[in-house]
Order: structure tokens, then sequence, then C-alpha cells
């Protein structure tokens, strides 16, 4: 199962956030199957801002970063048709563009689930659903993949 990483989730791995969030991104990675994880391009550039931003890092320790999340998963370029469903997506479901551009091009790529925090919990779309890793509550499907891993 093809599995989407949000921004949140890598910020979380590379330490911004709360300690139980930071660890919980962390496990949550080193559980999941390398070749299913999949990056949209979109959170690599927010990642890029997150970093330097937030977390006041150099540019050059971003770049090695954000090149380190590019060397491990499979990323994948925002497209125009994925331009055109993000607007869609904006319209018809109050999407904030830069997080509907990160599902349509999730469902571009024929992802399952979209691991984030931004989006309402089991929002499903064009066969992707929304699973927030930090909740209260484990989601049906993540829970799948986990437990023959733990």
């Amino acid at each position: 199962m093809r599995i989407a990483l949000d921004t949140n989730v890598l910020a979380y791995a590379e330490g911004l956030g709360d300690e139980l969030r930071c660890g919980k991104a962390v496990q949550l990675i080193g559980l999941l199957a390398t070749q299913e994880l999949f990056l949209p391009a979109q959170t690599l550039g927010e990642l890029t801002r997150v970093l330097i931003g937030k977390a006041k890092r150099t540019p050059a320790d971003t770049r090695d970063a954000v090149l380190g999340w590019a060397d491990s998963f499979e990323v994948a370029d925002s497209t125009w048709p994925a331009f055109q469903a993000a607007f869609d997506l904006v319209t018809d479901h109050q999407l904030p563009m830069w997080d509907a551009l990160i599902l349509a091009i999730a469902a571009e790529n024929h992802c399952r689930l979209l691991l984030s925090e931004d989006f309402n919990q089991g929002f499903t779309w064009r066969g992707v659903t929304v699973v927030n890793p930090f909740g209260a509550s484990q989601h049906p499907l993540l829970a799948q993949l986990l437990k023959p891993l733990q």
C-alpha cells in the first residue's frame, strides 16, 4: 500500500515539535516499508521553509536534511493535472491550496494513505484516505499496516 507523508510528519521526524509527536514520527517512518513511502515534492518545499524559518537551521543544513529525505523515498513533482484537481478540492471541500495539492499528488500517484494532521481524520478523496498518525485513536488502515510489524 502506497503511503504519502505530509510536511508535518517530516518536520516532527526532524525534531520540530513536542517529544511525543517527534518520537512517534520517527518510529512510524521506521516501521513502514521504505518502498511504500512517497513524498510529494510540495512537502519538501514546505519542510525547507519550516527548517529555515521555524527551526532556524542554516540553508546548508536544511538542504542536507531535505536531500536526505529525497534520497530515502520516492518524490513526485507537482503536475498541472494535480493543480487542477487541487483547485477543485479548494472549491468543493474548502481545503487550503497547498494541502489540496499534496492530496492531489498523492491520488495521482496511487497512494492509499496520506499521513497528515492537517485534514479531517478519515477524509477520503479519489481513493486516498487521510490519516492523522498522531491522533488519539489509530485509523484501521494504518493499524492494518503496523500490526504485522509490531
